[in-house]
C-alpha cells in the first residue's frame, strides 16, 4: 500500500500532425508526431481515498470533487474529471489524490494541449492507486481518453491525438491507420529544413466552434452513400450528394492519399513534394472541408512570405497554429516556433 507522502510524476506530450487532417473520425490515415512541449501532473495520494484535490498551477484555479464525480466542470476541470470517471467506468481501482498541473503548451493551439492533460492525469492516477499495471495499451487508453472528449468535454474528437501522444518516438512520425489501428514509426529526417509553427493569434475550441458538425456531415455522407466510413466513399458516388458533402467527401479521400505521399516523400527525402502537400492539404482544409480563418490564413500567408515550401493549417481548425516547413538558412519569422519529435507519454 503506497503512504500519503509518495510522489509521482506523469509526462504527456503534445502533437504536431504533419499531415491527415479530419481523417481519424474517418478511418482514414494520419502522419503526426509527438512534440518536446507538453503538460506534466504531479500527485500526492491523499488520507481522504475518495477526495480528488487538484491545481492547475500556471492558471492559478482549483477544483475539488469526489471520486464518484459525475459532473464535468467547465474548461480543464473537465477532462481531469473525466479521466478519474473514465478510469474508474474501464475498472480500474482509483485512490483520492492531490494533483498538480502545469504544461508549456498554449491551449487552443491545435497542438493537443487536452489530450495530453487527459494522457498525463490517467497515467499519474493509476500510478497513485499502484494501478500502472492495469492500464490497457495504447489503442484502449486512447479509446479511454476519447472518452473523455466526448462525455465530459463535447467534443467528438477521433483518436490521433491521444495515439500521437502515446506512442510518439524521438526523431519519428508515426503513420496511424485508423481502420485497423496499425501504426508505424516514419524517421522524420529533414536534411537540415525545419518544421515550424505559427500561432495565428485565435484560439479555436473543438466543442464550441464547427468540428462536431463537420463529424455530422460525415456520418450524413455515410449514410447516403451506404458506406460504413468515408475511407470506403468514391469520388463519383459523392457528387451526387446535396449541400456541402460532395466537398466534405473530398477533402477526407484526398487527404488519405496526400498522408502515403508524405510518406513516400519523407522516404526518398523530396522536401519541395513535401511542400506542395502541405500546400493542397491547407487548400483543402480552406475549400473543402471550410475550417479556415482569415486569421489562419494570414498566418500561412507569413509563414509562404518567409520562404515555407508549404504550409496548412492543423488541429481541428477554426484558430489555432498553422505548420510551415522552411529549407535551410531561412529565418524563422517573427513568433514563430521549430518542433521536432519527441518521445510519448511516460512516467517521470
Amino acid at each position: 500500500m503506497r503512504m500519503p507522502s509518495d510522489l509521482v510524476a506523469a509526462f504527456a506530450p503534445g502533437r504536431v500532425n504533419l499531415i491527415g487532417e479530419h481523417t481519424d473520425y474517418n478511418a482514414g490515415l494520419a502522419l503526426p508526431f509527438a512534440t518536446a512541449a507538453g503538460i506534466t501532473v504531479q500527485g500526492r495520494v491523499l488520507s481522504d481515498p475518495r477526495r480528488f484535490e487538484v491545481r492547475a498551477l500556471d492558471l492559478g484555479e482549483d477544483d475539488s470533487f469526489g471520486i464518484d464525480v459525475s459532473e464535468p466542470g467547465e474548461g480543464w476541470r473537465a477532462y481531469v474529471r473525466g479521466a478519474v470517471g473514465e478510469l474508474q467506468r474501464a475498472g480500474l481501482p482509483l485512490r483520492g489524490a492531490r494533483l498538480e498541473i502545469r504544461g508549456d503548451l498554449p491551449r487552443g493551439s491545435g497542438l493537443s494541449s487536452s489530450a495530453a492533460l487527459e494522457v498525463a492525469v490517467c497515467l499519474a492516477a493509476a500510478e497513485l492507486a499502484d494501478a500502472a499495471s492495469q492500464l490497457p495499451g495504447p489503442a484502449e487508453l486512447a479509446r479511454i481518453c476519447s472518452r473523455i472528449e466526448h462525455r465530459w468535454a463535447g467534443s467528438q474528437s477521433g483518436l490521433l491525438d491521444q495515439l500521437a501522444s502515446l506512442c510518439g518516438a524521438d526523431g519519428e512520425a508515426v503513420l496511424i491507420d485508423f481502420r485497423s489501428l496499425a501504426m508505424r514509426h516514419v524517421p522524420l529526417v529533414l536534411d537540415d529544413h525545419r518544421l515550424v509553427t505559427l500561432d495565428s493569434g485565435e484560439a479555436h475550441a473543438n466543442a464550441t466552434s464547427g468540428y462536431n458538425e463537420r463529424r455530422e456531415q460525415c456520418e450524413q455522407a455515410c449514410e447516403l452513400l451506404g458506406v460504413s466510413s468515408l475511407r470506403d466513399a468514391g469520388l463519383d458516388a459523392a457528387a451526387g450528394l446535396p449541400g456541402p458533402l460532395p466537398r466534405r467527401v473530398r477533402h477526407v479521400i484526398c487527404e488519405n492519399e496526400r498522408v502515403e505521399q508524405a510518406v513516400a516523400a519523407l522516404e526518398r527525402r523530396d522536401w519541395a513534394a513535401l511542400g506542395r502537400l502541405l500546400d493542397a492539404s491547407h487548400a483543402s482544409l480552406r475549400d473543402c472541408y471550410e475550417v479556415s480563418t482569415p486569421a489562419v490564413e494570414e498566418a500561412v500567408a507569413r509563414l509562404k512570405a518567409a520562404g515555407a515550401l508549404g504550409a496548412r493549417l492543423i488541429g481541428g481548425g477554426f484558430g489555432g497554429h498553422v505548420l510551415g516547413l522552411l529549407p535551410p538558412d531561412v529565418d524563422l519569422p517573427a513568433g514563430a516556433m521549430e518542433v521536432s519529435p519527441g518521445k510519448g507519454a511516460r512516467l517521470l
